[in-house]
C-alpha cells in the first residue's frame, strides 16, 4: 500500500534528526516533533490512518501517512482542521486525563469488529441517529455529539450514553470542542491516536 512522505503528510511540522536517521529506521521508532528533543509534559503518538481491530493493524485510507509522535501543539495543529473538515457524525467520550491512554476513532462497520460490547455499540449507534439538532455555539446542523465525563464516565454506562444530553456541535465547533478538551490536560502519554473515517462513529478512550 503507498505511503506518503512525512514532508507530503506533515508539511508544518519539523521533526528531530536523530528521529529520522537509518538508526531510527531500523528500530522502526516513529519520527518526533522537535519540541519531544527536551523533556515534554505532553506527547502522543499519532496513526492517523491505521485502525486496530482486537491489536490488529487495519488501514482506513488509500495513501497510509506515516506514525509519528507529536507534542500537543504539533498534534492540534495537525488534527484540528482534518476534525473539522470531517463530514461524517462523532460521538466523542471526553477521556479521563488521569488515566486514558488511547484515544482513536472507529466507525460504526467497525463496532463489533474492534471488540465493542453490543450494548454499547446498539447505545452509540441511537445517538448517531439523532438528527434535526442545531449547534449549541451557531445554527449550522449539528454532526458531533460530545459527551462529557460528568455526563458519562465510563463505556459501561449504556443508560447514560443513551440518556446523557450531551452538547451537540457542527464539525467546526465539534473539533473546537475536541481540541479544548485536550488542551486541558496538562500531562499525558498517549500511544495512540487516529482520525475519523466513512460515514459515523465514536471517538472513545482506554
Amino acid at each position: 500500500m503507498p505511503r506518503v512522505s512525512h514532508e507530503e503528510a506533515y508539511p508544518h511540522i519539523e521533526f528531530r534528526l536523530s528521529s529520522r536517521n537509518w538508526w531510527a529506521w531500523l528500530k522502526g521508532v516513529p519520527a518526533e516533533c522537535i519540541h519531544l528533543e527536551a523533556e515534554h509534559p505532553w506527547m502522543a503518538t499519532l496513526v492517523p490512518d491505521t485502525l486496530y481491530l482486537r491489536g490488529k493493524a487495519a488501514k482506513r485510507r488509500e495513501q497510509l501517512r506515516p506514525e509519528v509522535s507529536l507534542c500537543r501543539e504539533c498534534l492540534l495543529g495537525v488534527i484540528a482542521d482534518e476534525l473539522e473538515k470531517f463530514r461524517g457524525r462523532v460521538v466523542a467520550f471526553e477521556p479521563d486525563a488521569e488515566t486514558f491512554t488511547q484515544y482513536f476513532f472507529f466507525c460504526v462497520p467497525d463496532f463489533a469488529a474492534a471488540g465493542l460490547a453490543p450494548e454499547v455499540a446498539a447505545a452509540i449507534e441511537k445517538r448517531l441517529g439523532e438528527s434535526g439538532v442545531s449547534c449549541k455555539e451557531c445554527s449550522w446542523t449539528a454532526t458531533w455529539l460530545w459527551l462529557s465525563r460528568e455526563q458519562v464516565a465510563s463505556l459501561d454506562d449504556t443508560a447514560m450514553i443513551r440518556a446523557a444530553p450531551g452538547d451537540h456541535f457542527c464539525s467546526k465547533h465539534g473539533a473546537q470542542k475536541f481540541c479544548a478538551a485536550l488542551e486541558a490536560i496538562a500531562e499525558a502519554n498517549v500511544f495512540y491516536m487516529n482520525v475519523p473515517y466513512g460515514d459515523a462513529g465514536a471517538y472513545v478512550w482506554i
